[in-house]
């Protein structure tokens, strides 16, 4: 049964994603070089405070009465979940928000292969989200613990989902145009929640897999996108002081609220 904190826990992130699309209203110009960084280093940090506190831990408890081969289940799942994010980047053709084109070569719009490498981003998280969810139900984590996932996701989409509608702004975009196709490339999160929450509701077992999973492919869009984006040109100790502040801030509310 999906009660109102399993939807508040689903829609969280959507509405980051929809926050941060929103300020292309209220910018006339692109986002500040200093802003972006810091930004995208905040968000680089709740990603990985939330793999480790909120998905890969909890993977290895759910098995700590094997021991050493607690760690089995987890590893796999770890990486799977980078595998199948390097094959969705290899497939889809895509842009990355510095402008960079991968994946097979398309006549897809530039914005049509923008919103595509976010939807890339934001489904993983989505999944990470219902995987938490399912296991606050099926195996006593406390939904505590989600909702803290969920908030930490949310808290890092503010600045993905400017970083999407600014630029589609820049390029001649109206601003409800930037903005709908910005907050409704977050759609796609609720979708995969609810996707992996129906998934893990059919194969318990599996959780300690599905929550590795997820930490492996939201890894994986920090390591790929996040973290060479925050790094390149000036201003690069800006995205390593909000990545310190966002890990601190995503493991307080992890172990706060969970």
């Amino acid at each position: 049964m999906i009660t109102s904190a399993v939807w508040a826990a689903l829609l969280i992130p959507f509405a980051g994603t929809a926050l941060g699309s929103a300020f292309v209203f209220f910018m006339k110009e692109e986002m500040p070089a200093r802003l972006q960084k810091a930004l995208l280093g905040f968000a680089s940090g709740v990603m990985v405070a939330a793999s480790v506190w909120s998905l890969l831990i909890p993977a290895i408890d759910l098995r700590a009465s094997e021991g050493a081969w607690s760690v089995f289940p987890a590893t796999v799942g770890l990486l799977v979940g980078f595998a199948f994010l390097l094959a969705i980047d290899m497939l889809t053709p895509h842009l990355h928000p510095g402008g960079e084109q991968e994946g097979p070569r398309s006549r897809l719009s530039r914005t049509a292969m923008l919103s595509l490498a976010v939807t890339i981003h934001n489904f993983p998280e989505g999944m990470a989200v219902g995987v938490a969810i399912a296991g606050a139900l099926n195996a006593d984590f406390g939904m505590a613990g989600a909702i803290a996932l969920s908030l930490g996701i949310a808290i890092q989409n503010i600045p993905e989902g400017a970083i999407i509608s600014m630029p589609l702004r820049a390029e001649g975009n109206s601003r409800s145009r930037s903005f709908a196709i910005g907050a409704l490339s977050g759609i796609v999160e609720p979708l995969g929640g609810l996707l992996v929450l129906l998934l893990a509701s059919l194969a318990t077992p599996l959780m300690p897999y599905l929550l590795a999973f997820a930490a492996g492919a939201m890894l994986y869009v920090v390591i790929e996108e996040l973290v060479p984006e925050a790094s390149q040109g000036p201003h690069s100790n800006l995205a390593t002081i909000g990545f310190a502040l966002g890990f601190a801030l995503m493991m307080v509310l992890d172990v706060v609220l969970g």
